[in-house]
């Protein structure tokens, strides 16, 4: 097992410079960079993409040069020194081996645009994302597994009917629009004002007891995080019913039940460990998933600001120490999750041999 988690990180390396030289690749041929930003809103525009849509100049690439829309009536000596300090005189590839040389050093520099460290930024993000990553994952399993058992042990029945019925519904249904559905109806939308619209915690939250501020922090998130289960709730659920089925029909468990085992214990003591391989193991990955995936919609609209919100400014905005950052320690943490993963399947089953298989 050794060497297969020695291939597998060495493995990282490429995949995670791959992964930075297309996106940095694909973001010379965007136009409107941070200079043109600054220029823009500087000489009244407002935004680069409006001066684009209205005149319909050419705008210059990740860098600026003395076309830049903005750059009319501004001396040529201050967009050079924008130049030098955003670091567009240098070549590209100079720049990408000096971000990737920084980056090693988990040195993700500071945002163009807010005069913070990148790493300070995320941190400032992270509450959200942790509250709608773990409550969302957590949540999607404490429902999924018990319901995805109980239509596997009762398929076919009414209840496995009607419960797919909900299900199909559910996973249909976009999170942004369920979102908006409890908004109508429990937070002041039109009928009840059950639940807050807005934050993480009240203003009073510091002068609350312990008690009061757990029940405040639930109360605030209660909504947002049933917007985002609803998707893996399904998801999960189905899953988990397959793999009990996949399970059942063995011949094992007939054997178990031929000895006199009862129900129960044929369930949960022979067929739950083997079914449960997949769902289990995929735990990280899901919650990385629902973690670092949250929806701007679903942020923008309970007035969160989480990694979402931050992916898509920073992108608007140009903001590359941000965009890029962000990129690499992310993907980074994604690879790394995914030796995790295998590394579960073989705690949850000894049997599996990811080496003998290589």
């Amino acid at each position: 097992m050794g060497a297969y988690i020695l291939r597998r990180l060495l493995l990282v390396i490429p995949t995670l410079l791959g992964i930075m030289i297309i996106n940095f690749t694909l973001v010379q041929f965007v136009p409107g960079g941070p200079i043109e930003q600054i220029i823009a809103q500087m000489e009244g525009g407002g935004d680069v993409f409006e001066s684009i849509a209205g005149g319909g100049a050419e705008v210059s690439q990740g860098g600026g040069d003395s076309d830049y829309i903005g750059a009319r009536g501004l001396p040529p000596e201050f967009i050079a020194e924008l130049e030098r300090e955003f670091g567009f005189d240098k070549p590209p590839l100079e720049r990408f081996l000096t971000m990737m040389w920084n980056y090693m050093r988990f040195d993700f520099g500071e945002s163009y645009f807010r005069s913070i460290s990148v790493i300070d930024l995320v941190l400032e993000k992270m509450p959200v994302s942790i509250t709608l990553g773990l409550w969302s994952t957590l949540l999607a399993y404490v429902i999924s597994i018990p319901l995805g058992i109980r239509k596997a042990v009762r398929d076919g029945s009414s209840f496995d009917t009607w419960t797919s019925g909900a299900i199909i519904v559910g996973y249909a249904i976009p999170g942004f629009l369920f979102a908006i559905l409890l908004i109508v109806l429990f937070a002041g939308g039109s009928y009840w004002r059950i639940f807050p619209l807005r934050g993480l915690t009240s203003d009073n939250w510091e002068s609350l007891s312990l008690i009061g501020k757990v029940l405040d922090y639930f109360w605030h998130i209660a909504l947002p995080v049933l917007a985002s289960t609803i998707s893996a709730f399904a998801t999960l659920t189905l899953l988990t019913k397959n793999s009990f089925l996949d399970e059942i029909k063995k011949q094992y468990v007939m054997t178990a039940r031929a000895k006199g085992l009862s129900e129960r214990k044929v369930l949960y003591g022979h067929v739950f460990r083997n079914a449960m391989l997949i769902v289990i193991s995929g735990f990280p990955a899901l919650f990385i998933g629902v973690f670092f995936g949250g929806s701007l919609i679903i942020e923008t609209l309970f007035s969160l600001d989480g990694l979402g919100r931050l992916g898509f400014e920073a992108a608007v905005a140009r903001d590359y120490p941000v965009v890029f950052g962000t990129l690499f320690a992310f993907s980074l943490l994604g690879l790394i999750v995914g030796i995790i993963t295998d590394l579960t399947y073989v705690l949850i089953d000894p049997r599996i041999d990811f080496e003998r298989r290589g």
